[in-house]
């Protein structure tokens, strides 16, 4: 099933280049465009000012936009626009007086387990789900790099405080 967009960029290719018929079709696909960046603006910019009035700190990985780009998540990263999430939610950190840290792309977050720190290794994708070995505590993939991406965060933060930390806390 086509969305409108597509619909609307396949009549604008039919149009006979130079007639007017293609000026119009070029103006309605801009306009779904920009319909479509405008919604998603927007949901960004309501989102990012909800995290930020909610928390005192704000912890993100920073990712590779542009290497998740060129894989099969292509469409999905670019639709989520999450380079532009991240900028504004370090922006209104910034504003509103919040700390924002952004973890190392190379942080290890899903091989580390968040209860004992021993690190299990890589593990594809389709693995949602792993036990680990030291101390048998089972993950939720997911959930389990978000506990260490936080406490990474808290690292970074308090080492910039000049305070001894721990990722385990």
């Amino acid at each position: 099933m086509q969305n409108a967009s597509s619909a609307r960029r396949s009549d604008f290719c039919r149009k006979e280049k130079g007639s007017n018929n293609r000026v119009k079709a070029r103006i309605r696909v801009a306009k779904a465009h920009a319909r479509v960046s405008d919604a998603r603006k927007d949901w960004a910019h309501k989102h990012s000012t909800a995290i930020i009035r909610e928390n005192q700190a704000v912890f993100v990985e920073d990712l590779c936009v542009r290497g998740l780009a060129r894989t099969r998540l292509a469409k999905s990263v670019h639709d989520a626009g999450w380079g532009m999430f991240t900028r504004m939610v370090e922006e209104k950190a910034a504003r509103y007086g919040r700390t924002f840290v952004k973890v190392d792309r190379f942080f290890p977050s899903s091989q580390i387990c968040s209860q004992c720190g021993v690190r299990g290794g890589p593990k594809p994708l389709s693995i949602r789900e792993w036990s680990c070995t030291a101390c048998g505590a089972v993950h939720d993939r997911d959930v389990n790099a978000a506990k260490n991406i936080h406490a990474a965060g808290r690292a970074e933060w308090l080492n910039a405080c000049g305070g001894a930390v721990s990722l385990l806390s």
